[in-house]
């Protein structure tokens, strides 16, 4: 069995992207969540990943923006963000091994469970902001 290097390098994120998103496109349930909102975007897409996850990873400031708002209105729930994070780590786990792997899946992780709290957060708050609207 072959030994999986550490993600070290700007070529390691591209081949973590690129093959995580690949599993992604082909997943029955988030594929065509993926697909539906990106449709011919996702060069786009894949780069704004690369830079996102150069700047969580390796401290280089190649990401700025806010990743939450992109998300807020699809239609997903903690069942897609367990998807999410399930294919992430298989697809990692598949190529790379160490420190730095480790922390790609923990930001993941940190970053799925937050995401699908803040969805269901603002969700909850609309639904009461409707009810009370209805009820005056």
């Amino acid at each position: 069995m072959a030994v999986l290097k550490d993600i070290s390098t700007i070529e390691d994120i591209q081949q973590m992207v690129n093959s995580f998103y690949a599993n992604v496109r082909k997943d029955d349930l988030i594929g065509p969540i993926f697909n539906d909102k990106l449709q011919d975007r996702w060069e786009p897409h894949l780069q704004k990943m690369y830079n996102f996850w150069q700047t969580i990873l390796f401290d280089v400031r190649a990401y700025s923006g806010t990743p939450f708002p992109p998300h807020k209105q699809l239609p997903v729930d903690k069942t897609h963000f367990d998807r999410w994070i399930a294919i992430f780590n298989t697809t990692i786990d598949a190529q790379f091994a160490g420190p730095i792997t480790e922390e790609a899946k923990m930001r993941a992780t940190n970053m799925a469970f937050m995401f699908s709290h803040k969805i269901e957060y603002f969700r909850n708050a609309e639904n009461e902001l409707k009810n009370s609207t209805n009820k005056s």
